[in-house]
């Protein structure tokens, strides 16, 4: 098998820099990465893990998912504009009461989350139809399927990721394309820090006290212990989306964590759609203790669902 050229997009921290470094470290010297970030200034970190591979199956570009001449320009650079494999990983969070958000602040969650992926297939996409061969790699999220009490924000924007490649999806078939959803739970990176950091800081003076107090005396709360619980590191979600670009035949949807997984069943087990939203809201305010109780015991449970996925022999 030919060296692909792989593009990915926010490598500065998190899920995108173990991603990079894995592949560009791998043994077989399989991949040549192309990582971007928005700012360069934050590359150090990456440098640093990439070690002496960089220059060699690694290299560094600006990319800006927000500008088209930005994306425009890194494609270019590229020789013959020949992306084997794009993974979108570039985004954004944002929680709290939608009261106590900007309409700017939610746009521009969109505007990352969404139309960054948008901008990114309208530059990259014709070149591969051309070529009748490529890989469309997607970091999405469980909260795209699932919805999650104060992400109402962030969960839209993965529906639209979500929505948007299931109707792609169709297309690319005709044109020899395969286009892969990864969707991680919690995943403990920088980004969920900066997330809990922000929410924190929020102002919840246009929340009614209930609200404020559900936020902060719930959600926060219980925050940091459901990712203990239930978080993985960037480096299991990197592992698991090779396997999806190696394997023959990659699955369209792949979830990363198996113990999130019976949240999602439930979005499909009731076709009037009451059932998780009952289940969640129970969970969350009137069985709250069996429900932190819950959490730590699946912290003992964790190790089952590490490494525990097969999606067949790689492709050759």
């Amino acid at each position: 098998m030919s060296r692909r050229n792989v593009l990915i997009t926010g490598c500065s921290s998190g899920i995108g820099l173990a991603l990079a470094v894995k592949m560009a470290k791998d043994e077989e010297r399989r991949f040549k990465v192309y990582a971007t970030m928005r700012n360069l200034a934050k590359k150090e970190p990456l440098e640093e893990a990439v070690g002496r591979r960089l220059g060699k199956t690694l290299e560094i570009k600006q990319l800006d998912v927000c500008d088209e001449q930005s994306i425009k320009t890194c494609v270019n650079s590229i020789p013959d504009r020949r992306i084997d494999v794009l993974v979108s990983n570039a985004g954004m969070g944002l929680i709290g009461p939608i009261e106590c958000q900007t309409i700017d602040e939610m746009k521009t969650v969109m505007d990352t989350n969404f139309f960054g992926l948008v901008r990114l297939l309208k530059e990259i996409l014709p070149d591969m139809k051309k070529r009748k061969s490529g890989h469309i790699v997607i970091i999405s999220s469980v909260m795209g399927i699932q919805g999650i009490l104060f992400n109402d924000v962030y969960a839209a924007s993965k529906f639209a990721v979500e929505g948007f490649c299931e109707s792609l999806a169709i297309q690319a078939l005709k044109f020899k394309l395969q286009l892969s959803l990864i969707e991680p739970g919690p995943v403990i990176t920088e980004f969920e820090r900066k997330v809990f950091e922000d929410g924190m800081k929020m102002d919840l003076s246009a929340a009614d006290k209930e609200t404020a107090e559900m936020f902060t005396n719930i959600y926060l709360k219980n925050y940091k212990q459901i990712f203990q619980s239930l978080g993985q590191s960037a480096e299991d979600v990197a592992e698991h989306t090779i396997k999806v670009i190696l394997a023959e035949n990659p699955p369209f949807r792949h979830q990363t964590n198996t113990l999130y997984t019976p949240m999602t069943t439930l979005k499909y087990a009731d076709p009037n759609g009451d059932l998780p939203i009952d289940i969640f809201y129970k969970m969350v305010f009137h069985h709250d203790k069996i429900f932190s109780a819950s959490l730590n015991f699946i912290k003992l449970l964790r190790w089952r669902s590490r490494k525990s996925f097969d999606l067949g022999k790689p492709s050759q």
